[in-house]
């Protein structure tokens, strides 16, 4: 019950953080299939992995009772998808120095009216739209790394639990049925020592 929690916790932040992802990535993609030119490594590799990790987090999350049967291989894709992620992030490094925002003071300007006349510093800000979109996916690849490198860790170690239960399950079914049978054995023990007795008399 502890697993299912915890896992469905970091599912839903995967979910959370990989939608806006897609959808800023397809925002380019968009532009260059308009254009009918190809989209360059470090937006489509992000935007692949994202979309294989946004589909397989969805189907992983609405069948838990179905994956924690093969939690192995669940972890094993999910530390699959940890390595994919460091790649698409690898491509996009570049975008992690450069600064997509300006902050400048312009001239001063002064209101004049009857309380007097205040003098206001003009403060001018001006950001690119692109570089924050691909800044932002940036950040959200680095944080599904971490997401699924815990869901990975959950799933491996849940499996180990479902086998101790398992056998638990499987003792406790070979412990009834030896007493079940020894209780039989000792049925016909008495019946034939019965009718044994019956015979001399």
């Amino acid at each position: 019950m502890l697993f299912g929690v915890f896992f469905a916790f970091w599912r839903f932040m995967e979910i959370i953080t990989l939608i806006p992802t897609m959808g800023m990535l397809a925002y380019f993609v968009h532009i260059y299939a308009s254009a009918d030119a190809l989209t360059p490594d470090d937006i489509l590799v992000l935007f692949i992995v994202s979309v294989l990790a946004l589909a397989w987090a969805i189907g992983t999350l609405f069948t838990y009772h179905r994956s924690r049967n093969n939690s192995r291989f669940v972890a094993f894709i999910d530390l699959l998808f940890v390595g994919a992620f460091i790649g698409g992030v690898y491509t996009l490094r570049y975008i992690a120095s450069q600064k997509c925002s300006n902050l400048s003071w312009g001239s001063p300007h002064t209101i004049s009216g009857e309380a007097g006349s205040l003098t206001v510093n003009g403060l001018n800000f001006s950001a690119d739209k692109q570089c924050a979109m691909k800044k932002a996916a940036f950040a959200f690849g680095i944080m599904n790394i971490i997401f699924f490198f815990i869901t990975s860790v959950l799933a491996f170690f849940h499996n180990g639990e479902g086998k101790e239960s398992r056998k638990e399950k499987t003792y406790v079914r070979e412990t009834h049925s030896t007493r079940h049978r020894r209780s039989g054995s000792h049925r016909s023990h008495r019946s034939e020592h019965s009718g044994r007795r019956h015979a001399y008399v």
